[in-house]
């Protein structure tokens, strides 16, 4: 009998990248909901789940974890942006700002997807979601975090 873990496991491996791509972008868009409504975080994610279509191709599962999981360490998260930005963190526009979050957070507790792929698909949010050269600026930022969080595996890949 398969345990609980192996069961989410098993799921999220049927799951195409494509599938992880829509989950990240609806988890940008959830977090910038978030952070400018201040409602409780489940009633952002039962939002998307329930009443929204962008999820309906989306590791829905993923989603949940990683907008969950940036709302939670949220202020953890920042305090590991504060040091990398040339502006104040306030300065930075909203959109930018979730991007980053979700960045540093799967940088963070995401040790298993490739650093390159987590600034890949933050630079591609950004040109998404983003004003016309924020995706240099996302990619500038998560390339410092990523030196710092990720030091060992980019050591051993350089």
């Amino acid at each position: 009998m398969a345990t609980e873990k192996e069961k989410v496991t098993a799921t999220r491996k049927s799951f195409s990248k494509h599938a992880r791509v829509r989950a990240r972008r609806s988890a940008v868009q959830a977090l910038y909901q978030w952070g400018m409504s201040a409602v409780p975080i489940q009633d952002v994610i039962n939002e998307f789940v329930n009443e929204r279509t962008e999820l309906k191709k989306a590791d829905t599962d993923y989603f949940k974890e990683i907008l969950y999981g940036a709302a939670k360490e949220s202020d953890n998260l920042d305090e590991q942006l504060i040091p990398l930005l040339d502006r104040a963190l306030d300065d930075l526009d909203p959109v930018e700002k979730a991007i980053l979050q979700i960045g540093i957070y799967e940088l963070t507790f995401h040790p298993e997807l490739p650093y390159r792929v987590v600034l890949n698909e933050a630079v591609n949010l950004a040109k998404m979601f983003g004003a016309e050269q924020s995706h240099k600026y996302i990619n500038g930022v998560l390339d410092k975090a990523a030196h710092k969080i990720r030091a060992v595996e980019i050591k051993n890949v350089s």
